[in-house]
């Protein structure tokens, strides 16, 4: 004999239904099949609400009756059933106890534990007789079978206890004798000693079924649901995640508590001890493996073997210094709360015994908080403890696994994993058997904990980055095209699964947590919302995104000063803008710290030498011991590629038009030919090397003529170069004559700084500088008198996106 149960979707339609109906029929080729049903999906409650209704005098009730009844007939209509006086009496005498009695709740202004479980129990009754009409209908062998004939309980309303003596007789009695192959038995439902309707609480449909499979002793009992098993945790919120083809019923009831929603923990207990299995399977999906509950040892990959949450948490913490050393405060305090019918969830308590702390739900807060400073208002009055101190919007999330004992780290890991994605914890607890470890963080933490720690016990290694890109100009442009073209190589390669889930340029910005489609990326945008700055940051805060990444490809002095909020989100920063590590020294560390603080990258190698490794290299030289003496560079492609491109043969005006054209210069050409921007560069090479300095610090003297560098605006300053080409051919006169070559050279040495156009002359490692190459020599305690040489394109769009691309998968790589 088979035990099969079908929850409230899968009977929730005719559509449905009818899939029931051939899994049963599928099933009774074979054997005899039992099979035990809930209520159609949202009836329940809606039983519930005409009861509430009706005791508030809320004449509506009537309404949501009427709806009930339009459901039930239109999914009889839909099988078929016809009009036959049978069905039509058998459904219509049970709206109409059901009207009668919604109708004695109105009048009397009342509703009992006793009269709700009469109330809710036409559900099951309905769903079950349908189900039955219809095989019989289609002339399959099937018959109903009331349990509340069956299962015997204890007048405890609402949530009755079995009693298994007289309920297992029954069972086996009434099936010796059956002659149908299917019966139909309505879940939930039950009677007391007394002959009064009782049912058996949340999750009674699936405690009916395992009620029958234990007192038949099937060899298996099958839980049909809307879901393919019981997943590695909620795929509604992880999509990575998976079904379970097998787990414990230790492990199972765990991940249940903490809840699973696929299976109701008492479930599990008449099965239990007889080691009947339980096959969780897929009504929409029937040919799904699913997942089997049984005693079996399953060896796995992973010691974890789910990942569960409980929403809608209140966390209680009694605390003070008089329960220290004093015995009995523990008791009382669950005395109080199973007075108060309220269910702890989770404890745990300090071993200093100065606080306990226990998690409960959301809705019995103000009730658990109300009884327990009443009980200790002797104690609250002297001051040895204190009110009891209630926390809301909180969640619980527990890692679920028998082998995890034999594990070491698995706490280590799971709380530094959490640690790097700024979820805070506010209360741990584990068991002695280490099958379960739970922690209580804040309900906005929810789905992203779920998914990194998914992604560190399930997936294969491969980390997801989330990235929030600001300007998508000509960098930006390359860079989110550089994404699109590496994407399969990282994820094959490196392990590495990067989305762009933000994109902003000055007007428009779009979001999207599974990752923006960069087929089409820029028609998204010109679609999507206003961009503001501050905008752009709340929505990268509330998408809450593991491994989010804030890229910076401006030079918006007002986005450098976001980067603070980043960080402490836990939002890592890279950034080509070179304001923020080139502001005030305390701004600069400000950065360092909280980037440490907050387990957040702040990365800007970009920042001097657009792809060229020069920062990277310099924080190794620093990381590995050694010491910068001085350093000497060729820092600005743009001014190296001007001071290339010009000659007597040409109009300084002329090449400075090309280079900005061509992406090299800044829409400003004054920043880079000021020398303002190689002062940054330096600046940033001098703090990168352990000094502290500010950009006044550094000398800067200008090659720009006097009115040129009083210009008001970017067309005035065109306007002085044109008229100012002798004092530019001047420069280059001066050079050619003794055999130089022009560069913009920036020097830190003994803690000085300064940049400036020098005549380099021939067998200079500056001298050969090519187009807008880049060259920085690093004289350390080891390259004494060798310098330490990088030298590469130090400008470009292309090249700079690199940088910053590169930047984001060493972060990956972290």
């Amino acid at each position: 004999m088979k035990v099969l149960k079908f929850g409230g979707t899968s009977v929730g339609s005719s559509e449905n239904i009818n899939r029931v109906i051939s899994i049963l029929e599928n099933h009774g080729k074979t054997d005899a099949v039992v099979c035990v049903v809930s209520a159609v999906g949202g009836i329940t409650d809606k039983l519930l609400l005409t009861g509430k209704q009706a005791q508030n005098k809320d004449i509506s009730y009537k309404d949501t009756l009427n709806l009930i009844k339009d459901i039930h007939f239109s999914i009889i209509n839909e099988l078929n059933l016809g009009t036959g006086e049978n069905i039509t009496k058998v459904v219509d005498n049970e709206f109409q106890e059901l009207e009668d009695l919604l109708n004695g709740i109105y009048l009397i202004n009342e509703l009992s534990p006793k009269t709700s479980d009469k109330l809710v129990s036409f559900g099951e009754k309905l769903s079950s007789f349908i189900i039955a009409e219809t095989m019989k209908n289609r002339g399959l062998s099937a018959d109903r079978k009331n349990s509340q004939e069956l299962v015997v309980t204890n007048s405890n309303f609402t949530k009755a206890e079995v009693d298994f003596k007289i309920t297992n007789a029954n069972i086996q009695d009434y099936f010796k004798t059956a002659v149908q192959n299917i019966t139909i038995l309505p879940g939930f439902v039950s009677k007391s000693k007394l002959g009064e309707q009782t049912t058996l609480g949340r999750g009674g449909s699936d405690f009916t079924a395992a009620i029958v499979a234990a007192a038949l002793k099937v060899d298996q009992l099958e839980i049909w649901t809307d879901v393919s098993g019981m997943y590695t945790t909620n795929p509604k919120m992880v999509k990575q995640a998976y079904p379970i083809s097998k787990i414990s019923y230790q492990e199972a009831m765990e991940l249940s508590h903490f809840g699973a929603k696929v299976l109701y923990p008492p479930t599990v207990q008449p099965v239990l001890s007889l080691g009947i299995p339980i096959h969780i399977k897929n009504t929409m999906e029937p040919e799904a493996v699913g997942t089997v509950i049984s005693n079996e040892i399953v060896e796995e990959s992973t010691p974890v073997k789910g990942i569960s949450n409980i929403s809608n948490i209140a966390l209680l913490t009694l605390q003070g210094s008089g329960m220290v050393g004093i015995p009995g405060f523990s008791k009382r305090l669950f005395e109080t709360l199973s007075q108060e019918k309220i269910n702890v969830i989770m404890t745990t308590q300090a071993s200093s015994e100065h606080s306990i702390c226990l998690g409960i739900d959301e809705k019995e807060a103000d009730s658990a908080k109300t009884a327990i400073d009443a009980a200790f208002e002797n104690e609250i009055a002297l001051e040895k403890i204190d009110p009891i101190f209630v926390e809301t919007g909180l969640s619980i999330i527990a890692l679920v696994g028998d082998k995890m004992k034999n594990h070491q780290g698995i706490s280590g890991k799971m709380f530094s994993t959490l640690g790097k994605n700024n979820i805070n914890i506010r209360a741990i607890a584990q068991g002695a058997s280490e099958k379960n470890i739970s922690a209580v963080i804040a309900e906005s933490d929810v789905k992203k904990a779920l998914n990194t720690l998914h992604e560190q016990f399930f997936e294969s290694k491969t980390k997801q980055l989330n990235v929030f890109i600001t300007g998508v100009g000509n960098v930006g442009e390359r860079l989110v095209e550089q994404i699109k073209q590496q994407k399969k190589y990282l994820k094959e390669n490196l392990k590495i699964n990067l989305r762009v889930a933000g994109l902003s340029n000055s007007r428009k910005m779009i979001f999207n947590e599974e990752g923006i489609n960069l087929k089409n990326w820029k028609d998204q945008l010109e679609d999507g919302e206003q961009a503001t700055l501050k905008g752009f940051f709340e929505n990268t805060k509330a998408l809450n995104l593991r491994n989010s990444i804030f890229v910076d490809v401006t030079a918006n002095a007002d986005v450098a000063n976001l980067y603070a909020n980043y960080l402490r989100q836990s939002i890592g920063v890279v950034a080509c803008n070179k304001i923020a590590c080139s502001s005030d020294f305390k701004n600069y560390k400000l950065l360092k710290e909280l980037s440490l603080k907050y387990n957040a990258p702040y990365l800007f190698e970009t920042n001097v030498g657009a792809g060229l490794p020069i920062i990277d290299t310099l924080n190794n030289l620093i990381a590995s011991g050694d010491k910068v003496n001085s350093i000497q560079a060729v820092l600005s492609g743009s001014l190296n590629f001007v001071f290339n491109n010009f000659t007597d043969q040409t109009k300084f005006y002329d090449v400075v038009k090309k280079a900005g054209a061509e992406g090299y210069t800044e829409p400003d050409p004054r920043i880079d030919l000021s020398g303002v921007d190689v002062a940054r560069k330096i600046l940033i090479l001098a703090r990168e090397s352990g000094v502290e300095m500010n950009l006044e610090d550094i000398e800067n003297t200008s090659f720009l003529s006097e009115a040129g560098l009083k210009s008001d605006s970017v067309d005035d300053f065109y306007q002085t170069l044109i008229a100012d080409e002798a004092h530019y051919q001047k420069l280059y006169a001066s050079a050619k004559a003794n055999n130089c070559q022009l560069k913009y050279v920036a020097q830190f040495n003994d803690g000085k700084a300064s940049v400036g156009l020098q005549e380099i002359p021939e067998g200079h490692p500056f001298y050969n500088l090519e187009g807008s190459d880049n060259i920085v020599m690093f004289y350390t305690q080891r390259y004494p008198k060798q310098p330490m040489i990088i030298k590469g394109a130090g400008a470009g769009a292309d090249v700079t996106a690199s940088g910053l691309f590169a930047d984001i998968i060493r972060i990956g790589n972290d």
